[in-house]
């Protein structure tokens, strides 16, 4: 079977190649270094040719309003319009667990943007949506940083090991479009303070982590169900202090 995906050289795009790679697939990642913009349209026609399955892993370079809703907006019709011509039998696009709650945030009106993109175009669709990734705790913590304090908000989160992600994503690849949402999520719960502060402590880092209600994650108040699933998701199987144990100081 042929699949693009689109965002194939990235975190998750590049795992999930490999996985299906070995599958013996034949998989092109899309992305504008191998030839393939979403945003131009370059190289669209071209990669889709012949394809059965799109997997949709692309990500906004910039998180200010205005251009992650126009490049959800843009990709999002561009891929549409290349894989109806295409004959493309499902289309999978990666999203956030708590996206329709997060509405205050633009980042998260970008992806809800995207999602009523799929849900309209008339292609067999799957729509994955992930709690946050492990591999984003460095970055979490940087975005709260003021001088030597890290301000995060105490609610809720449910992190997955980028390696789950990528199992998953390669699983639904080979599924049947279900034209519906499902949720993946890790397989423990934490305060999102305590969380960064017991990974910045393991990682050496001096900074210090203060829970404060009113900080915001990508522009949003959290609350504590805001970035937790209870949809019946697919959890992990990897915990954080596996993740820490193998893969955080790579």
């Amino acid at each position: 079977m042929k699949i693009v995906i689109i965002g194939g050289t990235g975190l998750i795009g590049s795992k999930t190649v490999d996985r299906l790679s070995k599958q013996g697939h034949e998989v092109i990642a899309a992305s504008p270094n191998t030839g393939v913009n979403t945003i131009t349209g370059e190289g669209l026609a071209t990669a889709l040719a012949g394809t059965e399955v799109v997997v949709d892993l692309a990500n906004s370079p910039s998180f200010e309003d205005k251009a992650v809703l126009e490049f959800f907006e843009t990709s999002g019709r561009n891929l549409f319009a290349a894989e109806k011509a295409a004959g493309v039998k499902h289309h999978i696009a990666l999203s956030v667990v708590g996206t329709e709650r997060l509405q205050e945030s633009g980042y998260f009106r970008g992806k809800l943007a995207q999602e009523k993109l799929i849900k309209a175009s008339g292609v067999p669709y799957t729509i994955v949506h992930s709690t946050q990734f492990m591999e984003f705790l460095s970055g979490i913590a940087q975005s709260g940083t003021v001088g030597d304090t890290v301000h995060l908000s105490p609610a809720y989160v449910q992190p997955i090991a980028s390696d789950d992600v990528a199992d998953a994503m390669a699983d639904v690849t080979l599924a049947a479009p279900v034209n519906a949402t499902i949720e993946i999520a890790g397989p423990e719960r934490f305060r999102l303070n305590e969380l960064v502060a017991r990974y910045l402590k393991a990682m050496g880092d001096a900074r210090k982590v203060e829970p404060d209600p009113e900080a915001r994650y990508f522009g949003a108040r959290l609350e504590d169900g805001s970035l937790v699933s209870d949809n019946n998701p697919r959890l992990g199987r990897i915990t954080f202090e596996q993740w820490f144990a193998t893969s955080a100081r790579k």
